[in-house]
């Protein structure tokens, strides 16, 4: 659907990371006039590897982003789950065939710089103006204008935070400092290539893409293919260390390297290839917030600036793409412009609740995964492990291949989620909303 030249929006999105640009693409391509202002001076984002799963990826095919983004994409046709000696735990031998065939849309393995780029490309084609290095000082919600720390006015008739986890709109909206919370945790992101790499058992590895887990007390570790397999990504997931009020800082390989002695000599291989400096990041969450919309009805929130996740699930992206998608559709139905504080009520009620299980579901990760040694980890082996080899029933300690959480998870589809929900509430959007009008909210 593409909007009318009455019900056109001017759009001020703050944030270009991946939920940005998302919901840039999404909401152009419903007619809507958008601008992005972004306090980096360049689309350069330091990241590493994600894990694009098909509740996801099936929106980057609806976009039609370009494809030297598939071709720098891995797709794991393995996944395994050691425990941290090597012991394997689960794996699915066919994790690849299994995955489009269950979802009708791939499981790839992306650098973030790839990801962000092709949407970048794909945004600018679709008319949306982008202004880099305005950080945000100030939002006057009167008028929708966010007001930039350089002195410049951006106005709008809606302002969407995609400004991640120290939202600046954030803190506009409930009105004071809103500082995240630490996990307890921290990262270790690595990037090898495969040049680096000499140990034949390591290399191919690399080069035949597929998904291992490592799982230990207090911690785990995953390592996966990027860019067609020239590439290795591996995520140390440990307990957080860093001084309280520092989000990173630089960290030291020979501490890493000690964090897993005795764990998996596989894995301990490639922490033995790592010989640059190294950050460690802190994982911080929010607690939810009661309204992703504000009164007014011109802010609205989505990706990290509302629910930000551990990175447990590799949902953290993939959900972003999910609100960006939603919100972008749904406005894109629009007929009036009246009916805008509806339509965002509407975008709340489909993504709120189902952002916010995410959240509390890689909590739950994060405990099946880094059980300390003793008998609720030997249960928790022994499920894994009564079902090696079978087709997997019931709860599952990895949700990476739960027969129960993986297809909620993956299964989301965002495009029929919207469709739905238009077909369920004609009276707002087949007319200008009224006051007390019909709308069913799901």
């Amino acid at each position: 659907m593409v909007v009318s030249e009455e019900a056109r929006l001017r759009v001020i999105i703050v944030g270009a990371g991946l939920s940005g640009i998302a919901t840039a693409i999404s909401t152009a391509q419903s007619g809507h006039s958008v601008q992005v202002i972004e306090q980096a001076q360049q689309l350069a984002e330091v990241g590493a590897g994600l894990q694009i799963t098909p509740n996801a990826s099936k929106l980057l095919q609806y976009w039609k982003l370009p494809d030297s983004m598939w071709e720098a994409a891995a797709e794991p046709t393995k996944l395994t789950v050691h425990r941290y000696s090597g012991q394997v735990l689960a794996h699915d031998p066919t994790f690849n065939k299994s995955i489009r065939a269950k979802y009708d849309a791939p499981f790839v393995d992306l650098h973030r710089v790839d990801l962000q780029q092709a949407l970048y490309a794909r945004a600018k084609e679709l008319g949306v103006t982008f202004h880099l290095g305005e950080r945000i000082e100030r939002i006057d919600f009167d008028t929708t204008t966010v007001h930039s720390v350089a002195g410049k006015q951006y106005s709008g008739d809606l302002i969407i935070a995609a400004d991640g986890l120290w939202s600046k709109c954030r803190e506009a909206f409930v009105g004071k400092k809103d500082e995240p919370l630490p996990t307890g945790d921290l990262a270790y992101r690595i990037v090898l290539t495969a040049d680096q790499i000499t140990d034949p058992e390591l290399k191919s590895l690399v080069q035949n893409p597929e998904c291992h887990f490592w799982i230990g007390p207090g911690a785990h570790a995953v390592g996966y293919s990027l860019r067609g397999g020239n590439m290795y990504n591996v995520v140390l997931l440990v307990p957080d260390n860093l001084p309280p009020g520092v989000s990173r800082q630089a960290g030291s390989v020979e501490e890493m390297r000690e964090l897993f002695v005795g764990w998996d000599p596989i894995l301990n291989k490639f922490l033995q290839y790592v010989d640059t400096t190294i950050d460690k990041w802190k994982l911080m969450h929010h607690g939810e917030m009661e309204n992703w919309v504000n009164d007014k009805s011109n802010l609205v929130f989505i990706g990290d600036s509302c629910h930000p996740m551990l990175p447990y699930l590799a949902q953290g992206a993939n959900s972003s793409l999910e609100d960006g998608a939603v919100l972008g559709m749904l406005l894109g139905h629009m007929t009036d412009k009246a009916q805008l504080p509806r339509i965002l009520r509407l975008y709340e009620s489909l993504r709120k609740s189902r952002g916010e299980a995410i959240v509390r579901e890689t909590f739950k990760q994060r405990h099946d995964f880094h059980m300390e040694d003793g008998e609720e980890q030997q249960k928790r082996d022994e499920i894994f492990l009564s079902q090696l080899g079978k087709e997997l029933k019931g709860a599952f300690p990895s949700r990476w291949t739960c027969p129960e959480v993986q297809p909620w998870l993956y299964g989301y589809d965002a495009i029929k989620e919207v469709e739905k929900a238009v077909s369920e509430n004609p009276d707002l959007f087949s007319q200008p909303s009224q006051s007390g009008s019909f709308c069913k909210i799901l």
